[in-house]
């Protein structure tokens, strides 16, 4: 697909105005050129075209808000001159997989005070010797050169800025003691439940032991009241039984 089709089918019926980001990569643009982008794309913050062709720069529009403009695995050689006259806030700049051979072809981006980020990757001029040095020493504005700073530390992903070591670990241990934290509620929490049940169980056991005592009582009173039916009332008098008392006295005659 050319380079002006998809600028249309990546508009998806907005004005250029509404546009803050552009990606155009693995199309196709004619003789080398950039097409189908004007200075109407006046909000667009982002534009990348990787591997879309291009030779050179010389038809990018005026964008006043462009702060990243991604031209990596193209075949530009130079005329960057154009990007500091056009892109004045730019702040990211990636230009790996080009043609640069030498340092001077890079001098034009001294008038870009707002570039902190330039990439270089696969381009020959990285090759020179003291190529890092060369490079922040022409661009003094630069933060990082290939993704890392002047004293090798790596940039993030999101803004450029660097992760301390130290700071990581803190973090890392800060999380770590929140864990060891709600780990010791978790076992607080069971063993309060634990000791809860324990009660709830000791409770059942004294109701159910006092009705088992309960019935042992009332099986007690009731053998006693029994013997008490079977025996005299304590103070009565035996009644006489006078055929009792004649079978006596016959047995003492005989």
């Amino acid at each position: 697909m050319d380079m002006k089709k998809r600028v249309s089918l990546e508009l998806r019926h907005r004005s250029p105005t509404e546009v803050q980001e552009l990606v155009l990569d693995n199309c196709r643009s004619g003789e080398g050129k950039i097409e189908g982008i004007t200075e109407e794309f006046s909000n667009l913050e982002l534009l990348s075209l990787i591997n879309v062709g291009l030779t050179s720069v010389a038809d990018i529009p005026k964008l006043d808000k462009l702060k990243k403009l991604e031209l990596s695995d193209n075949r530009i050689s130079g005329g960057l001159e154009l990007l500091s006259e056009r892109l004045v806030n730019l702040t990211h700049l990636n230009l790996s997989g080009n043609k640069f051979k030498d340092i001077g072809t890079l001098e034009p981006l001294k008038k870009l005070p707002q570039l902190k980020s330039l990439d270089l990757f696969n381009c020959e001029v990285t090759n020179l010797a003291d190529y890092r040095d060369s490079i922040f020493k022409l661009l003094p504005q630069l933060t990082y050169l290939d993704g890392y700073d002047i004293d090798d530390c790596e940039a993030s992903d999101s803004d450029g800025e660097v992760v301390d070591d130290e700071d990581e670990e803190e973090g890392d241990s800060e999380d770590f003691d929140e864990e060891e934290e709600e780990d010791e509620e978790d076992v607080v929490v069971a063993a309060e439940d634990v000791d809860s049940d324990d009660d709830s169980n000791e409770d059942e056991d004294g109701e159910v032991n006092g009705d088992v005592d309960s019935d042992d009582d009332d099986d007690e009173d009731d053998d006693d009241s029994g013997d008490e039916d079977s025996s005299p009332a304590k103070g009565e008098k035996r009644k006489r039984d006078p055929e009792a008392e004649e079978e006596e006295e016959e047995e003492d005659d005989d």
